[in-house]
């Protein structure tokens, strides 16, 4: 089954949502150290990859 490709608000909607998570990590989550770092990284990783492989194909996602 073929996935829809997400659309710009849809993609802006995410993005914001991970920006105030990642504001709300370092403002309230106490000292930044490497795994504070670490878990930035990986949630960027989580939230940008899918976004761009969405966005990248004419199609939508998934492998054809």
């Amino acid at each position: 089954m073929a996935r829809r490709k997400i659309t710009n608000s849809q993609a802006i909607c995410i993005i914001l949502l991970w920006g105030i998570l990642c504001y709300l990590l370092l403002t309230y989550g106490g000292p930044v150290d490497a795994y504070t770092i670490f878990i930035l990284i990986a949630s960027g990783i989580v939230v940008f990859v899918p976004l761009y492989k969405n966005r990248r194909r004419p199609g939508g996602g998934g492998r054809k």
